[in-house]
């Protein structure tokens, strides 16, 4: 079984090189994203695994299913990179759900603590011997509430880090948890409510921008918000103007809906031609960092594994793999469809 492994950064090698070994799998490792220009590298492998800003649209996809690829696997848990859709009865994908809830929770919390502490700030200016606390003053997060749109794994376990905080933990999932610990509101009750508001939804036609102009309106002055499941659930435009008018207080956001070019790459010598980003990045109560959210040991390790055992699962065991996404309505978790046999 031949592997074409696309994006690669010198953190995933060691992962997948432990994971292959016992098995029949040969892994290919390709820096170069995967998109219209690069698809000729897939010719000759059984499957293509792939990344974030990877792009499987149908031009890719037709010459995939030309090259005789089998399988898309995407070693991250989101898709919207993927014409699901358009896969259908060409080739099959799968994907990572839930690699380390844990991760992606536990970084969401750090940008919460460290906008409301000024812990960025305290560490730039105790380097110059400043020890003035002037503009650090913060809030207690003990008794605030913080809405969690998306109650999937990683949105409970930001619910659970959040009520070891003393908070108040609201929730929007269109699929509503039972026993989860969550107090479920409609979007707007959120919004309104909400002293903090974190997003761990997907990303899809209908959550597209579901942050934008009309929903900051509804928020409560101040509100902080942060984002590290996909930039695309917020219009970053009417991000910047909530900023400026003093509605929104603060913005964590480890993702960001352009950075297909620029994330994981290093652009230190060089002139940031992204107007947009240069600006969310010069605000002092705006912290971006590079879609590092999942980055732990742990959850390099998981992602390798799920990844191979999605791969084997797929060759080995009829096609049927539990972590395959649906074609009709690009879900899993809440897919209607009966999974005891290949779709296609």
């Amino acid at each position: 079984m031949k592997i074409a492994f696309f994006d690669t950064k010198p953190y995933d090698k060691p992962g997948f090189e432990k994971s292959i070994e016992n098995n029949d799998i040969t892994i290919k490792f390709f820096e170069a994203k995967l998109c219209e220009d690069t698809v000729q590298l897939a010719e000759g492998y059984d499957v293509v695994c792939i990344f974030v800003n990877d792009i499987v649209n149908k031009e890719v996809i037709d010459k995939l299913y030309e090259y005789g690829v089998k399988l898309v696997a995407l070693r991250c848990a989101g898709y919207n990179n993927v014409d699901v859709k358009k896969c259908y009865k060409k080739i099959h994908v799968v994907h990572v759900p839930a690699y380390s809830p844990y991760a992606v929770a536990e970084h969401s919390m750090g940008l919460l603590l460290t906008l409301n502490r000024r812990i960025h700030k305290a560490y730039i200016r105790t380097k110059d011997f400043n020890f003035s606390l002037n503009g650090f003053t913060g809030f207690d997060l003990h008794g605030k509430t913080v809405g969690i749109i998306g109650t999937g794994k990683i949105g409970c376990v930001f619910g659970d880090i959040c009520r070891g905080f003393g908070m108040r933990t609201v929730a929007y999932d269109s699929f509503p948890k039972e026993n989860s610990g969550f107090e479920y509101l409609t979007l707007d009750e959120l919004y309104e409510q909400s002293d903090i508001i974190s997003l761990h939804c997907p990303l899809t036609a209908e959550t597209k921008h579901m942050i934008d102009e009309k929903a900051i309106a509804k928020m409560k002055k101040g509100v902080v918000l942060i984002n590290t499941s996909r930039g695309g659930l917020i219009d970053t435009e009417s991000l910047i103007k909530g900023i400026k008018e003093r509605k929104i207080g603060a913005a964590g956001l480890d993702v960001y809906e352009e950075e297909g070019n620029i994330f994981f790459n290093d652009f230190s010598g060089h002139i940031m031609d992204d107007d947009t980003l240069a600006r969310l990045i010069s605000m002092p109560n705006i912290i971006v960092t590079g879609h590092q959210a999942f980055l732990t040991q742990e959850a390099l390790n998981n992602i390798a594994q799920t990844t191979i055992d999605n791969i084997i699962s797929f060759f080995s065991n009829d096609g049927v793999c539990e972590n395959e996404l649906c074609y009709h309505c690009g879900q899993v978790s809440h897919c209607q469809h009966i999974r005891d046999k290949k779709c296609f």
